[in-house]
């Protein structure tokens, strides 16, 4: 078995802001099941600092060299269960109001990269495998490989690199390189981390990794083609050999309704459809919703942005509002999407609820109490969404790309199986035929309805699988 160090911008239980928060804080403990060593690095953010420091023990004091100038390192550590966790502790880069987004990012994640590669030699560990995720982070295979090729310590290292979101790619400017991050400018010159006349933090991790991952099968195909590869389509055909399509997993303790302390009724698959209509009425009063336990309910959960397709919803607003429907929202992003919510539910009181943020807690007693869940995402790497709505025996309606395809189960009408509905194209018009579709089955095929349910509930959405592949993966690197 491995020693393995993942290294990531975010991580439950401590700090999120999207998925990649969701897979820190679950992939590491299933590997620890299966036998491997897994060690985590995050940087300190405020709201750790605010809510664990005082628990945290100090690991380790250096320096790096940023800006031309020696740069202090504070490392702290705590076990969770028993994965250690360490955090890079610098005030200015990392104690502020939110994760991401400021002007000195990339210097704040070439400071965050070279404290992790120092850090190993401070402590003297040395994994046998590191697993980097998304742009933050790529840059360490490069590190490793040229910076500090010439120690034989680092030079052992096999890399794995994890691509969330292939459309936040860190690009710099090319100062940078030698800088932040003390690399050779040849490697502009030789094409090795240029793009667009600057730097990619992505690209890099990409070519230097010995293994490229991606959340989802379909979409580690998806980004091979113009349509979904960012410009780096010609990069990632290079190393599509080794490039895998693993698809997340959640936590099936947290997200469960036997005993979610969210939800005010509980249920399995034996009692779903009594306790969702419990749920339902319970979320109708908490939301201003007309009280009525046989409506179709349809949920969403998700940040209100055009790459969750939510344009194809503004499309079709008054088809939507005629249909025989309540329909909750939950999110927040782009202002033009969060205002047009909030007209629609102004013009459509009691059929139509919007909250405009993030509630956890509210968004367990959506998946409750919600018979449909809607996903019409233009690209989804993976999504968890739909993997909690099955677990919570309410039905995803989802366009099929990424994650979205390799998980949910179209409805076979025929053969009355599936896990929930999908439409193919980008098309606001085949949304409205399967939105149309599942109400027609939802009303008129109640034993349909009730057996897609059930089926959908007992889909394995845990990471017992994918950990087991990351297994298959570290096996094929630690040989």
């Amino acid at each position: 078995m491995a020693r393995i160090l993942m290294v990531a911008s975010e991580g439950l239980p401590f700090i999120k802001s999207g998925g990649l928060a969701d897979v820190i804080g679950s992939l590491p403990f299933e590997l620890t099941k299966k036998g491997h060593e897994v060690r985590v690095v995050l940087p300190l953010y405020l709201k750790i600092a605010q809510k664990y420091h005082e628990d945290f023990t100090h690991e380790a004091s250096y320096h790096v060299n940023i800006n031309y100038h020696e740069v202090p390192v504070i490392v702290y550590s705590q076990m969770v269960k028993d994965v250690k966790y360490y955090f890079i502790e610098h005030q200015g880069y990392f104690e502020r109001d939110a994760l991401y987004g400021y002007m000195d990012d990339g210097e704040r994640f070439a400071y965050f990269q070279k404290a992790v590669i120092e850090l190993l030699n401070q402590l003297d560990y040395w994994p046998q495998i590191m697993h980097s995720h998304d742009w933050h982070t790529g840059m360490i295979p490069v590190l490793c490989k040229e910076a500090h090729g010439f120690d034989e310590r680092y030079r052992s290292i096999k890399h794995v690199y994890t691509i969330h979101n292939l459309a936040f790619q860190g690009n710099f400017g090319v100062e940078m390189l030698d800088s932040c991050l003390g690399l050779d400018y040849r490697l502009f010159d030789n094409g090795n981390v240029r793009y667009d006349g600057g730097i990619s933090f992505m690209k890099s991790g990409i070519l230097y990794a010995d293994k490229v991952t991606t959340v989802s099968p379909t979409y580690s195909q998806e980004i091979l083609t113009p349509q979904f590869g960012e410009h780096l389509e010609m990069v990632l055909n290079m190393r599509r050999n080794d490039l895998w399509g693993i698809v997340n997993g959640i936590d099936v303790e947290y997200w469960n309704p036997k005993q979610d302390p969210e939800i005010p009724y509980h249920y399995n698959r034996v009692n779903v459809a009594k306790a969702k209509k419990q749920n339902k009425l319970a979320l109708q009063k908490e939301m201003g919703l007309h009280e009525d336990e046989d409506v179709l309910l349809v949920g969403v959960v998700s940040r209100l942005t055009w790459q969750k397709g939510f344009y194809l919803l503004l499309e079709q607003l008054d088809a939507l509002c005629a249909l025989p429907i309540q329909l909750v929202v939950l999110g927040s992003g782009e202002s033009a999407i969060e205002e047009k919510m909030g007209q629609l539910q102004d013009g459509n009181r009691g059929k139509i609820a919007f909250y405009c943020g993030y509630n956890e807690a509210l968004a367990h007693r959506i998946y409750a109490a919600c018979d449909l869940f809607f996903m019409p995402s233009l690209f989804e790497p993976c999504g968890l969404s739909q993997l909690i709505s099955m677990r919570y025996g309410t039905l995803p309606l989802v366009r099929e790309t990424g994650g979205l395809k390799d998980t949910v189960i179209p409805y076979n009408e025929f053969e009355k199986t599936g896990t929930g509905f999908s439409f193919a194209n980008y098309n606001s018009n085949e949304m409205m035929d399967v939105l149309r579709l599942a109400i027609e089955v939802y009303y008129h095929r109640p034993q349909d309805w009730k057996a897609l349910v059930r089926f959908a509930m007992s889909q394995d959405v845990s990471w017992e699988k994918s950990a087991y592949t990351y297994c298959l993966l570290y096996k094929e690197l630690h040989l």
